[in-house]
């Protein structure tokens, strides 16, 4: 049996669905929205290489190794993915990770609701002990949005793996622990409250 089971999870800023082959065309789009592809220290996927990167996340899965989602905006339309990866049942812990969102999205709520779904199924339903976040060391924007989140910088493994353009990644390593879930979810709940 795997775990976690496939789930669909849904806010007011964003939902949350098991990826889909037919998500492909959708998803092509929302990474042409800031051609996401071509930062040199993520590795989002290109348009024409969405249906590889669909398929690679749904053999993880029938794997046991990742839960792929699709995220959708408030009006439903795909506006990027996300999963629970180095799924460890037996210690029950997931990262979250191998996530990327068109540019008309990011540093919108969107992102906020996402992680306080992820994080929320990962602690309450999954009764997970802890819930980790891993960025490249250089990228900034991602590791300010982790902070962001109340996670704890764990550490960096240093030349932990080779980019795709053969350079060497510092890989820093955040987390979230169940003892500080409420604290968390409080604080994103506020987040997701407060005036804008």
């Amino acid at each position: 049996m795997a775990w976690p089971d496939p789930v669909s999870l849904r806010g007011a800023h964003a939902s949350l669905v098991p990826l889909a082959a037919e998500h492909e065309a959708a998803l092509a789009d929302a990474t042409r929205d800031g051609e996401l592809w071509r930062l040199w220290y993520t590795a989002v996927p290109s348009p024409e290489g969405m249906a590889a990167e669909i398929a690679r996340r749904l053999k993880l899965q029938a794997a046991g190794s990742m839960l792929p989602f699709t995220v959708l905006d408030a009006a439903g339309t795909p506006v990027g993915m996300t999963t629970y990866m180095n799924i460890d049942a037996t210690h029950q812990r997931v990262e979250i990770g191998s996530t990327w969102y068109a540019r008309r999205v990011q540093r919108t709520p969107l992102n906020t609701e996402c992680k306080r779904l992820l994080l929320g199924h990962a602690f309450d339903t999954l009764g997970c002990i802890a819930v980790e976040f891993r960025t490249h060391r250089l990228n900034t924007q991602s590791r300010r949005a982790i902070e962001r989140l109340g996670a704890q910088l764990d550490g960096i493994l240093r030349a932990h793996q080779r980019a795709a353009d053969g350079s060497l990644r510092d890989t820093a390593v955040y987390s979230i622990t169940a003892a500080e879930w409420p604290t968390v979810q409080s604080h994103l709940t506020w987040q997701l409250a407060k005036p804008r």
